[in-house]
């Protein structure tokens, strides 16, 4: 069963895409954890499933709600955000050059720079937001894939998808774009001409800090498609039955969580840019960030949940703040319906691009006045 045509996103969430359980008429998806499916008496799988390392009914699912919410053909269900970057990033022909942003998701810029030692590709990181950079780093011909990220963690770097499109396009390569962040209710990266949209599930469309997951969704045909559909087979990269099904009930909120999350982030960071202990407050949503034109183009229905602060007196300054938190939670991750704080420059090494004195805060769902009280606190104590 699926909804009708044309409904809009927050109604595929919470109608997790039309699906009813057809064996009892649940609303809810049931969860079926069988990993071997029962074969037809003439050797066939008409059911559409055979084994769990290829497919799972509750992983159609997933599939199905996050590629229509990208306005994507077909998705593919990965173990985690990880697994499903680094499969894009492995169905390239070995060798291939690729371009990356200079300021990404760490642990996929940690990847990039080992496969690279390793011979696996070659990559330049350039800055996205300056076209003119990104187009002297292209290769025409054997550049075969431009990675990008906006806002871009942890400093919150805009950079315009469509222009990005259009020169990846021009030098033979392909677009790749993870949207974890802004998710589809924000940014939606096919409609603006990339080729794949990739998605750490982990944070906002799981948004309940219980689970591991990833998604990319793309064409659902097509060379390179086939070779990330195999690549997930043979290294049983698949999600799993239950994180799926947790996956699909935590996406149902996805919408009011959002929403709730760019309002109080939007708060946070106008409050924080006029706090003495703060340098700066980076947050697309602010008419001071250097991307809030671009962003306010690029973005809709808010600037995110993300933004970072700048405390004055560098890195000791920063995690005595951090240190001196109630109701932020210091640790990793962001997205989930708790605030999470964390002094980036630590956890990412001397290559970090975020400066010393940044920490990143993910907003959450508690009150935003609370919230803001509680850092200024916590700036307050660490003098």
């Amino acid at each position: 069963m699926s909804l009708p045509a044309g409904v809009r996103p927050a109604t595929i969430l919470a109608q997790a895409d039309g699906t009813i359980d057809e064996a009892t008429g649940g609303l809810v998806p049931s969860l079926q954890p069988s990993t071997t499916f029962l074969r037809d008496p003439d050797n066939h799988y008409r059911r559409g499933f055979d084994y769990g390392r290829d497919a799972n009914p509750v992983v159609r699912e997933v599939e199905a709600v996050v590629a229509a919410l990208e306005g994507g053909r077909a998705a593919l269900a990965f173990a985690s955000g990880m697994a499903a970057a680094t499969a894009v990033l492995r169905s390239l022909p070995p060798g291939s050059h690729l371009l990356a942003p200079k300021v990404m998701y760490w642990g996929l810029r940690k990847w990039l720079r080992e496969a690279a030692a390793r011979g696996l590709v070659a990559v330049d990181f350039v800055a996205l937001d300056d076209l003119d950079a990104v187009r002297a780093a292209l290769r025409p011909g054997t550049t075969k894939l431009l990675w990008a990220e906006t806002p871009a963690n942890p400093t919150w770097v805009v950079a315009d998808l469509s222009a990005l499109a259009e020169l990846a396009r021009a030098a033979g390569a392909i677009l790749a774009v993870d949207n974890t962040v802004p998710t589809p209710l924000l940014t939606r990266p096919l409609e603006l001409g990339a080729d794949l949209v990739v998605h750490s599930a982990t944070k906002y469309l799981n948004g309940h800090s219980d689970l591991l997951a990833g998604l990319v969704v793309g064409p659902g045909e097509g060379e390179l498609w086939e070779r990330l559909r195999t690549l997930r087979h043979d290294e049983g990269a698949i999600l799993g039955a239950f994180e799926a099904w947790l996956l699909l009930r935590g996406m149902r909120t996805l919408e009011v969580r959002l929403q709730r999350q760019c309002g109080s982030a939007m708060h946070l960071a106008a409050a924080l840019e006029r706090h003495p202990r703060i340098e700066r407050v980076l947050y697309p949503g602010l008419p001071t960030h250097r991307g809030h034109t671009l962003a306010a183009r690029q973005m809709r229905g808010g600037f995110g949940g993300m933004l970072s602060i700048l405390v004055r007196g560098g890195a000791e300054a920063a995690i005595a703040t951090a240190a001196r938190v109630d109701l932020w939670k210091r640790a990793t991750s962001l997205g989930g319906v708790e605030s999470l704080i964390e002094h980036r420059a630590s956890i990412e090494g001397p290559d970090s691009p975020a400066p010393p004195g940044l920490l990143r805060l993910s907003v959450g769902l508690e009150d935003p006045s609370d919230l803001l009280a509680d850092l200024e606190r916590a700036l307050d104590r660490a003098r």
